[in-house]
């Protein structure tokens, strides 16, 4: 398979309030609207791709017309601190997981979008010897 494009695409009845909150709080730009489906993208990382689609639109197989559940989506940034503070203390986002630094290789803090999607900001940091070892490759990006 020769991929051109790869991005995740949220089941929303929600569509306004969904765009807004992508496009204010995670920089992402409009580049399709429609009122069944709006396509986005990072301005400074286009590769980086995001739509909101309505669950109820006809494009969708009949008997799978549902709102995306159970999705966690990562956003690893350069600075998680400061990004904590613009969310959630600035902007008033909900704190579903508390800032905190994990074994593993992570400092994050976990909000949601609209819809309840889980969405991660990490920064990626050294993990403890316990995991590094399970790493491929190093794993500060």
């Amino acid at each position: 398979m020769n991929l051109t494009s790869f991005y995740p695409v949220i089941g929303t009845r929600r569509l306004a309030e969904s765009t807004a909150f992508y496009t204010e709080w995670f920089g992402f730009e409009r580049t399709f609207e429609a009122d069944w489906y709006v396509s986005l993208r990072q301005p400074a990382a286009p590769h980086y791709e995001l739509a909101l689609l309505d669950p109820d639109h006809p494009s969708i197989p009949a008997g799978h017309g549902q709102p995306t559940a159970g999705l966690l989506l990562n956003f690893e940034v350069a600075d998680v601190d400061a990004e904590h503070r613009r969310l959630i203390e600035e902007g008033g986002l909900p704190v579903l997981r508390p800032l905190r630094t994990e074994e593993w290789g992570q400092r994050h803090f976990i909000t949601a979008d609209p819809n309840g999607v889980l969405i991660d900001v990490i920064t990626v940091i050294p993990p403890s010897a316990e995991f590094a070892a399970a790493y491929a490759e190093s794993p500060a990006h």
